[in-house]
């Protein structure tokens, strides 16, 4: 059996993360002007894996980085540009599924839906009702934990 090492593909940069750099610097520019977010997918552009390196590296990283455990791994983390995100997408095998540049103020996957907010309010009321100590006694004998679900 012969094993496949790294193509010439996966180890020359061709330009390629200089040109999405550009594209990442009109993207900012029309959020700064008139609010309008962009994404560029990365997978569907030809990109070796040493321009990925490369535009990684040209982009740096923020100050956020959040991992998400949902249907797979994700990453999701500023870049050293305020308002360009990078979201890394993982599906079976650890595989990237799915990689893009957002160009926003916060990425939709790190906004909360309206109906999860109103189920917490919900949950956090029920779980005062349940565990505050009655009025005048409160002793380190009838604190209750909060149950976190």
């Amino acid at each position: 059996m012969v094993e496949r090492g790294a193509t010439c593909l996966d180890t020359q940069t061709t330009g390629m993360a200089w040109s999405v750099l550009a594209e990442v610097g009109r993207l900012l520019e029309m959020l700064a002007s008139n609010g309008e977010p962009g994404c560029i997918d990365l997978r569907s552009l030809p990109l070796t894996v040493a321009d990925r390196e490369e535009l990684e590296s040209l982009l740096g990283h923020g100050e956020v980085r959040v991992e998400l455990d949902l249907a797979g791994r994700s990453e999701v983390w500023e870049t050293a540009y305020a308002g360009a995100w990078w979201i890394r997408h993982r599906g079976a095998g650890d595989r990237i599924a799915a990689e893009l540049i957002s160009v926003c103020p916060v990425p939709d996957l790190l906004s909360t839906h309206p109906a999860d907010i109103q189920a917490a309010a919900r949950r956090l009321r029920h779980d005062l009702q349940q565990s505050r100590p009655a009025a005048g006694n409160e002793s380190n004998e009838t604190k209750r934990e909060i149950p976190h679900v």
